[in-house]
């Protein structure tokens, strides 16, 4: 049984952890808010950009473009949303557990497939597999602008625009809400669902042509994809990480509960055998 000194010391040591996870469920509390914000003001936008581009490309025959068209693929690129830190719970290792699955499945060699990083953890858990990365980003904000994603989403749009690769997926967590998030695949490139969700095609009137603004305007949907993916994949780690922070602390108040009971018992149990010896003592001086 361990000793009143020991019991102490792991209550104390409890109640300095559950302080700290009381402060980071707070924190990310109120990271969540804005972060949520953020992730639902940008829906709107993303609806109008795909009905704006789906009018576009499909409102109009003849008109091509190759981020519209299936190509036989050869090499498959995966861009995986995770985070820079832990304390997340399952947040991490759910993304990657379904991406590390699915390469498995459907490689064979790593020259089939190529890999788009956005965050530490997943970085790191590719590189240790010496899985091919070809670039990645660590040390966004908690509320990233979308000039910190650019060069990557660039370069992702680029390398199918120039048949490094011929399809495209991206892998997050999508924000349901603050207990609830989904591991989301999504096919990003090339844009063959695009009138998905779109039952009425809007007619616009078009200066240049279509061929000119599709060429501007699909990289800059694609784009657009992958920086609304990665707010939305904020809010989940937010989310996952208060809720995590949350059953620490919970979790800590328990076990603060058990260890004092222990401590109580032993206490009692120590002091009831000083009287015992004391009375036994003063018997035997009779």
């Amino acid at each position: 049984m361990a000793s009143l000194r020991d019991i102490k010391q792991r209550i104390n040591s409890t109640k300095k952890t559950m302080q700290i996870t009381k402060a980071m469920h707070m924190v990310s509390a109120s990271k969540l808010s804005r972060a949520e914000e953020n992730a639902k003001s940008f829906y709107p936008y993303m609806e109008k950009m795909q009905e704006v581009v789906a009018s576009i490309a499909l409102g109009s025959k003849g008109v091509r473009h190759p981020m519209l068209e299936s190509r036989p693929v050869k090499k498959t690129g995966y861009l995986v949303i995770t985070s820079d830190r832990g304390l997340a719970g399952a947040y991490n290792s759910n993304v990657l557990r379904t991406v590390y699955q699915v390469i498995k499945e459907r490689h064979k060699s790593t020259d089939e497939y190529a890999i788009f990083a956005i965050g530490r953890i997943g970085r790191d858990f590719f590189k240790k597999r010496n899985m091919p990365v070809v670039k990645d980003i660590t040390g966004l904000a908690d509320q990233p602008a979308f000039a910190d994603i650019k060069n990557l989403a660039s370069q992702a749009v680029g390398m199918f625009a120039d048949g490094t690769f011929d399809e495209l997926y991206m892998y997050y967590n999508h924000y349901i809400s603050a207990i609830s998030q989904e591991v989301t695949v999504k096919k990003l490139l090339p844009l063959t669902d695009i009138a998905e969700g779109n039952t009425k095609l809007s007619s616009y009137e078009y200066e240049p042509s279509q061929e000119e603004i599709l060429e501007t305007l699909l990289p800059q949907y694609a784009e657009s994809l992958i920086y609304g993916a990665l707010l939305d994949g904020k809010a989940s780690e937010h989310a996952a990480r208060m809720t995590a922070m949350k059953n620490a602390t919970d979790n800590a108040s328990e076990l603060i509960d058990v260890l004092t009971l222990s401590y109580n018992r032993a206490r009692q149990a120590a002091i009831t055998q000083e009287i015992t010896e004391i009375v036994g003592g003063a018997a035997a001086l009779e």
